[in-house]
């Protein structure tokens, strides 16, 4: 019996199959794409973005600004839903396309299902080059999109319409698969986008993908369990593996029952509460001093969905005599750090291991409480620092007139930790706050703490800068009835703003943190703390021809510029100033930028955090000797895997 048909054109064929995709997670039916960014133009204003404007569908249709601003607005729109909602972006070709690159990787590398659909050349060639189009002389087929190749987890170029089914049937098997999930490319030929063909009811049908929960090998388990009762002192790290799956409960019980600890990477970060008495807070590089300090006596680690990237590990030093034990959906990311592997769900293997282990308890007596206590201390420390005649700044490798050139140009009054401190106290408990890079992400994994589950959205696994104010837009748009803050450097504000306007466009709500700092901060301490001068990491001017790296620094109104595009500013130079700017800002309902001027070095730093960062083998100065002293020593008795 032939199959029913509809004729129609490929854009509209893809616009018909997104709008009849759902998901089915623990029974729980939802609807996977409810919305598109898109910026038209040549190579999608036409075919899919004229089946988008003329035919019927139920999608909602954003306005980006910029093509990587809209993909990482998608990101943090899906991370906040937990991987089971997504929004694709659509671009035109060349330009508009390879600006989603970055983006692409962001996805990739932190296991988010970022879908992008791509203008690409005419699939015919006749009339090449066409505008924007890239000539290869070695490979006529090569495009401007084959950039996506190494920063996706499944790319397709659809130059046959009947080739766009089993394309987009493969972008749904990667997108809501939990072990591979990242980007996923569709390159859609100008030309073929609008051609007609007969497309197969069946393909066009609500489709229902169910995301399952992989189920842990017995024989993994008992020889996990094996492990683990071996071990006096054992400590779960808990990653973004954890978060989307739900398992924080499951956790707590393990925790309690084995009277073992927990700590936190970046990724997993409100999947357990902070008040939790057995979590100990971030661990790693921008771990704080409970979590390493548990961490450095550890002697069985069990990594529950986390890919153990250098910062968690601190570059594999951390831990580094101590058994690991994995439960992760991914069997590469199990079999890291020469593991003790369990391949399944976060939570079904932490159940499954939990009762493997029966009446085992770890041999912890009163070190779980020291620790948070003494972190603890070091909290309200940090958060009751202020600025005077006697303020040392937190990182001292700095630039002599660093603080003193700052303030003469801001009139700022005001560090980063006391901020945060006042930020903490006075915004919403459930707000999601949304970060990416610069020195903000480990004060936050440090310092923030928050009981609201899935209300911690930073993005550190590819640390992309202009994350923040787009993700910041995704995650409202995933929770529009809640309070979203994005924490951004004035580096990264520079880099990517423009989803401002669309946040002004949408009537969302966003409240942008902005932390002025004069420059790059972080990477102006990676800069001075291996023993370099100061070179183009502060926002300073130059003198004569001097390097960038003594003049004035650039005083910038960045509260002035939010006014502009329609945002409620305020700018705060001192403690009071903030606390008033940010009661305010809660009656508001514009969209908000709190142009918050913080003492450049007053950025948390230490706790037994190390980080291998390629230096020089011919130190010509005492810190570069002493930097590469403690290298040696450290690679010396790190995991060699």
């Amino acid at each position: 019996m032939k199959e029913k048909t509809r004729k129609m054109t490929v854009g509209e064929a893809l616009v018909t199959f997104l709008d009849n995709q759902y998901v089915s997670f623990d029974g729980a039916e939802t609807k996977l794409v409810e919305g598109i960014f898109t910026i038209f133009g040549h190579g999608c204003v036409v075919g899919t973005g004229e089946a988008l404007s003329l035919k019927k569908h139920s999608l909602k249709v954003y306005q980006g600004k910029n093509e990587q601003g809209m993909a990482h607005a998608a990101i943090a729109y899906a991370k906040q839903n937990n991987r089971l909602k997504i929004l694709p972006c659509m671009s035109s070709i060349g330009p508009g396309a390879a600006n989603m690159v970055a983006a692409a990787g962001t996805a990739t590398a932190n296991n988010i299902p970022l879908l992008l659909l791509v203008g690409d050349a005419f699939a015919t060639r006749q009339p090449d080059p066409v505008l924007q189009q890239i000539e290869q002389a070695n490979c006529a087929g090569t495009t401007t999109n084959d950039a996506f190749r190494a920063v996706t987890r499944y790319f397709d170029r659809v130059s046959r319409p009947e080739m766009l089914m089993t394309a987009m049937l493969n972008a749904v098997r990667v997108l809501l698969d939990p072990a591979s999930t990242g980007a996923v490319v569709i390159a859609l030929p100008q030309d073929v986008q609008g051609e007609a063909y007969d497309f197969p009811l069946s393909f066009l049908r609500k489709r229902v993908t169910r995301v399952l929960r992989a189920q842990p090998d017995r024989e993994q388990i008992k020889e996990a369990a094996k492990a683990v009762k071996k071990a006096k002192k054992p400590l779960l790290v808990i990653g973004g593996g954890a978060k989307y799956s739900r398992a924080g409960e499951a956790i707590k019980a393990f925790a309690v029952r084995h009277n073992i600890p927990v700590c936190e990477t970046q990724a997993g970060k409100s999947a357990v509460e902070s008040s939790f008495a057995y979590n100990l807070g971030g661990v790693g590089v921008t771990g704080n001093s409970a979590a390493n300090t548990v961490a450095a006596a550890c002697d069985l680690v069990i990594g529950v969905g986390t890919r153990f990237t250098d910062f968690t590990t601190a570059s594999k030093s951390l831990y580094a005599g101590a058994q690991v034990v994995t439960i992760n959906a991914s069997s590469f990311h199990a079999a890291k750090m020469d593991a003790i592997p369990v391949v399944a769900d976060a939570r079904e293997g932490i159940v499954a291991l939990d009762k493997a282990l029966g009446n085992y308890r770890a041999a912890y007596d009163g070190e779980i409480e020291k620790a948070k206590e003494d972190w603890q201390a070091e909290m309200r420390r940090l958060v009751s620092v202020r600025v005077g005649e006697s303020y040392v700044p937190e990182n001292t490798d700095m630039t002599p007139d660093c603080v003193e050139k700052f303030a003469a140009a801001t009139g700022c009054a005001l560090t980063q930790t006391a901020a945060l401190g006042i930020i903490r106290d006075i915004i919403p408990a459930d707000a999601i706050i949304v970060g990416s890079s610069g020195s903000l992400p480990g004060c936050l994994q440090r310092m923030w703490e928050t009981d609201a589950v899935d209300s911690y959205n930073v993005e550190y696994g590819y640390s992309c800068m202009g994350y923040e104010i787009a993700g910041a837009l995704g995650a409202k748009l995933a929770c529009p009835d809640r309070e979203v803050y994005a924490m951004a450097g004035d580096g990264s504000y520079l880099m990517l703003h423009s989803e401002m306007v669309t946040a002004v466009q949408e009537g969302k709500k966003i409240n942008i943190m902005l932390f002025d700092n004069g420059g790059f901060g972080c990477i102006n301490n990676l800069q001075m703390g291996q023993g370099i001068d100061s070179l183009c990491t502060e926002f300073r001017k130059r003198e004569g021809d001097a390097p960038i790296r003594g003049g004035d620094f650039v005083p910038v109104d960045y509260a002035m510029s939010a006014r502009a595009y329609g945002f409620k500013s305020y700018t705060a130079l001192t403690p009071d100033e903030l606390a008033a700017a940010l009661r305010d800002s809660l009656g508001q309902t514009a969209p908000v930028l709190i142009d918050i001027k913080v003492m450049p070095k007053s950025m948390t730093h230490g706790y037994g955090g190390w980080w291998n960062v390629g230096i020089t083998e011919l130190p010509e100065n005492d810190k570069q000797k002493s930097v590469l002293a403690e290298k040696r020593e450290k690679l010396g008795s790190a995991r060699k895997y």
